[in-house]
């Protein structure tokens, strides 16, 4: 493996708001109980922290607060993607330079390119990045598929070192593992299938579900570092209601409710997401509380 830069969960973390706009006392407070949860990194300003909605200016200053608060307890990661790659390498030199462990680029939506385009894309921007990158691969949001091959040509790059596979096939996460070797590490991105992808040679997930279940989703992790793969299957299928309840509306709307019951901060957030309908959102408080939650 090349400059890896966390073994086990990183948290994909909500943005707290507030009618003001970030609620920086709510963002403080979730750093510090991730950690004192035992999480392995955090990921600031990636698409579960609302970052296509937030200004430059926020995005920025949300980066700069989350490290300030973390100081250096665990590691950090930016997101910094942006489907205008000039922005991305802004954004980019702007974490590096604060100092972030790590930058999370997503493909570009919208505009989209071809694999030559995503080869183009990443590797101007790892050219400008002084920290390891992380690919992120999430086709159902952005309409834009990494093939394996393009991962493995990607990984040549030296400061390109990890995929997180939000992508759903884990044929295709298979082929990127034969294809990358030791080059590319591995992060799940979807919260069911954290165990079968570290099957395939993961190393770990950016998580969604962490936000609610933080030291949960670390145990899971270790149980499998630690050789325990059924233990780890048991509760990959434990808290797989609740993972797939954090999904029935476009994240993050069910997380930012699931946080906001937790009174960790205000269901707010940026059009064009709105509060999810009350049918789901008494379902996910159901599994929730299955799960021994407050709410």
């Amino acid at each position: 493996m090349k400059n890896t830069i966390f073994r086990g969960v990183a948290t994909a973390l909500i943005t707290p708001m507030n009618e003001q706009g970030v609620d920086y006392p709510a963002l403080k407070k979730l750093i510090n109980w991730q950690i004192e949860e035992g999480i392995d990194a955090l990921v600031i300003c990636g698409t579960t922290g609302e970052s296509s909605t937030l200004s430059d200016a926020e995005h920025k200053e949300v980066l700069k607060v989350a490290l300030e608060t973390a100081a250096g307890r665990v590691p950090m990661i930016a997101g910094t993607g942006s489907n205008d790659t000039a922005y991305a390498i802004s954004l980019t030199k702007y974490a590096c330079e604060i100092g972030y462990d790590g930058v999370l680029v997503v493909t570009p939506y919208y505009n989209k390119t071809t694999q030559r385009g995503l080869i183009a894309m990443f590797t101007a921007i790892a050219d400008a990045a002084t920290k390891p990158v992380i690919l992120y691969n999430v086709p159902s949001r952005t309409g834009v598929n990494i093939e394996p091959a393009t991962c493995a040509a990607l990984a040549e790059h030296p400061n390109i070192c990890a995929i997180k596979a939000a992508g759903g096939n884990i044929s295709k996460i298979v082929e990127i593992a034969a294809l990358a070797g030791d080059k590319l590490d591995i992060y799940s991105g979807n919260d069911d299938q954290i165990v079968p992808i570290m099957a395939c040679g993961g190393i770990g997930v950016i998580s969604v579900l962490s936000n609610v279940l933080p030291a949960e989703t670390v145990a899971l992790c270790k149980k499998f570092f630690d050789g325990d793969v059924a233990g780890a299957m048991e509760l990959q299928k434990k808290y797989l209601a609740l993972a797939n309840a954090l999904f029935c509306e476009v994240n993050p709307i069910p997380v930012k409710a699931a946080m906001a019951a937790m009174g960790f901060c205000e269901n707010r957030l940026r059009l064009p997401l709105v509060p999810m309908e009350q049918g789901h959102e008494e379902m996910l408080r159901e599994k929730m509380r299955e799960q021994g939650l407050k709410v």
